[in-house]
């Protein structure tokens, strides 16, 4: 199973057109599109609203099942993502989720904790820290793999996990 999980983009629909493109089971955008929620973009890919998002037909969260991983995404404003994952943490515990897909930091990163993968996948427009504008594929079967990757489809780093 492969899905494609994109975030903070802010109006830079060719880039979201561009990662849709690529072969996955489902795609993601974590918020801060800055497009209207009715877009053509979004037509096949789950989103949020983010805090930058004006348009009130986004979700504020999305939970959905894909081949028996229970996801869950948000934006993560709400949650203090840039300064701790604990309360996004504890919600997901809550919600008995497999996968925590977010954005708002600009940072990329995956980590597993008790379990439940939460994966950042960056920005792809205004990326922090020095890092490279980038978006997060997730596969998995036996083990779970995060491979991030810049916009050119180069991998920037790839991770794995043993799946629970």
């Amino acid at each position: 199973m492969k899905i494609i999980v994109m975030s903070d983009s802010h109006g830079d629909l060719i880039t979201i057109e561009h990662i849709a493109e690529k072969e996955a089971d489902a795609y993601f955008h974590c918020g801060d599109s800055e497009l209207a929620g009715d877009d053509p973009v979004f037509k096949s890919m789950y989103k949020v609203r983010g805090n930058c998002d004006v348009d009130e037909v986004f979700p504020k969260e999305v939970e959905t099942t894909i081949d028996d991983k229970k996801i869950w995404m948000v934006h993560g404003h709400r949650h203090n993502v840039k300064s701790s994952l604990m309360t996004i943490f504890y919600e997901a515990r809550e919600k008995a989720v497999d996968f925590v897909l977010f954005g708002h930091s600009h940072f990329y990163g995956a980590e597993m904790k008790d379990g439940i993968l939460f994966v950042n996948p960056g920005s792809t427009l205004l990326p922090r820290g020095g890092n490279p504008a980038t978006y997060a594929i997730i596969e998995w079967n036996e083990k779970i793999t995060v491979t991030f990757k810049d916009l050119k489809d180069t991998t920037i780093q790839s991770v794995e996990f043993a799946v629970e």
